[in-house]
């Protein structure tokens, strides 16, 4: 009986752009999905860590995911986003995307998970990869993203 309801279970991922990467975000970390605003530098922070934001009385931490992987830091654009997270070690954290798409719902079937390969930086933050609808969503782990080296 277990095994039946293990099968047919299903997964809600946002899925955001990085660069010309697509990624999924476990809708069950978003707490909020706001535009870009301004943000407030934090000194003697790592360079991913771009300062805080001020969300309706919050104080919020906004980090780039894009720097935290080692891509080309953020262009801001209309499309930019900042989705608020709420990850049961960190608290509230915010990441800079630079697009946000939709959201897909992924049976457990459809999601390979990865190997680890201690030598692939960018692999260790993804907990694995979504096929839909003929194409690959590379599924963030937003512990290791958000937990490494802070």
């Amino acid at each position: 009986m277990e095994e039946l309801r293990a099968v047919g279970e299903t997964t809600q991922f946002i899925v955001i752009k990085l660069g010309d990467e697509q990624y999924g975000i476990d809708i069950k970390y978003i707490d909020n999905i706001v535009r870009m605003q301004h943000i407030t530098r934090v000194p003697k922070v790592d360079a991913y860590l771009k300062g805080v934001i001020n969300l309706r009385g919050e104080v919020i931490p906004v980090m780039s995911i894009r720097i935290k992987m080692g891509l080309e830091p953020d262009v801001e654009t209309k499309s930019s986003r900042i989705i608020i997270l709420k990850l049961e070690q960190q608290g509230t954290i915010g990441v800079i995307v630079d697009e946000v798409k939709e959201v897909v719902t992924l049976d457990n079937e459809n999601i390979e998970k990865m190997a680890y390969d201690s030598k692939d930086e960018k692999a260790s933050f993804l907990c694995g990869v979504g096929k839909c609808e003929g194409g690959l969503i590379s599924l963030l782990d937003l512990n290791s993203v958000v937990l490494e080296g802070i």
